[in-house]
């Protein structure tokens, strides 16, 4: 049989085209097939930070790569999303979000770097993190009620630190003021570590924030709890009131941290990441982790995620509209 004359450049071609795909198709296998990279949008310590941590190893040991934390903090976590929503979609670029970063920066500030309806896709809620009341151990108040007279007698004198302005703790300390009628000044930090680091050091006498910040300074009597914002006590910190109990009747305020993935990243990725989150999440040994630190593990599906994210949105929206709360 004859050859034609383009046969071997055909060949020739067929076979570099398929040489150029090789990579291509090795690199379209299961998920994940090397590292992913976990953001936080705050500094090392706080509770978004912890439970990252926590999560990003179990995760190694399930999936057979290295899950890295990535601390990007500033701008009250505006900086490490801003990163995640334009990282590529590929599932190996992922972001820690809390209650502050997903639903209440987009009611709070007019503008972010980012669309916060389409950036990102939901993957999972990770934990629930009730916040506690926390004081200095000089602050001569044992009680609630004995701060809010301690504060009452000195307007203005006192001040409180949160992780940054227009985040969960910020709000928390707001709507206490103004359940109680008291003066405290706000002295926003970047992140949780750092505020947390300042009221141990006496720099500041109040801070509300979760309980997996201050669970180890509890124990080393470097702070002191006078309640819990939740609508029930924590169970890592059974004899602390909540704030209802202790004299703030319907007073209830949470955080949350959950799992994000850049918006366009592949369904089938995000759903094997939440069922693999999942997973870890019932592990006895996971759950007491989280739970022993004041966290509630919550693990749930994307659609759950992104209705809880919506609807704290519009819960904050309206928060921040009838207290006037403005970033500094």
């Amino acid at each position: 049989m004859p050859r034609t004359p383009f046969a071997f450049p055909v060949l020739a071609a067929m076979a570099s085209m398929l040489a150029m795909a090789a990579p291509a198709l090795a690199q379209s296998g299961p998920w994940p097939s090397k590292p992913v990279t976990i953001v936080v949008p705050f500094p090392p310590g706080g509770g978004t930070d912890t439970g990252a941590r926590i999560l990003a190893e179990q995760l190694t040991r399930r999936w057979g790569q290295t899950v890295v934390v990535e601390n990007k903090g500033g701008a009250a976590g505006q900086i490490g999303a801003d990163m995640v929503a334009k990282a590529k979609p590929d599932g190996y670029t992922l972001l820690m979000g809390n209650v502050g970063t997903q639903s209440i920066n987009p009611a709070l500030y007019k503008k972010l770097p980012y669309d916060p309806d389409k950036a990102f896709a939901p993957i999972t809620l990770v934990a629930e993190l009730p916040l506690a009341m926390m004081v200095n151990p000089s602050v001569p108040a044992k009680t609630v009620k004995e701060f809010i007279a301690y504060a009452k007698s000195r307007p203005g004198q006192l001040s409180y630190s949160s992780s940054g302005a227009g985040g969960g703790p910020h709000l928390a300390a707001e709507m206490f003021k103004d359940s109680t009628g008291s003066f405290i000044l706000h002295v926003p930090y970047r992140g949780g570590g750092p505020a947390v680091s300042d009221l141990i050091a006496g720099h500041v006498q109040l801070s509300f924030m979760t309980a997996f910040e201050a669970s180890g300074h509890l124990k080393a009597g470097k702070l002191r709890a006078l309640a819990v914002t939740s609508d029930k006590r924590v169970p890592a910190l059974p004899d602390v009131p909540t704030l209802s109990e202790a004299g703030v009747p319907g007073f209830n305020s949470i955080s949350w941290i959950g799992l994000l993935a850049p918006a366009g990243t592949p369904q089938e990725i995000t759903d094997k990441a939440a069922a693999d989150v999942r997973a870890v999440m019932s592990q006895d040994e996971v759950r007491r982790k989280f739970s022993d630190l004041g966290a509630i593990p919550a693990a749930g599906t994307p659609a759950a995620f992104a209705r809880l994210i919506d609807d704290d949105r519009k819960r904050y929206a309206q928060i921040i509209q009838d207290r006037k709360v403005t970033v500094e």
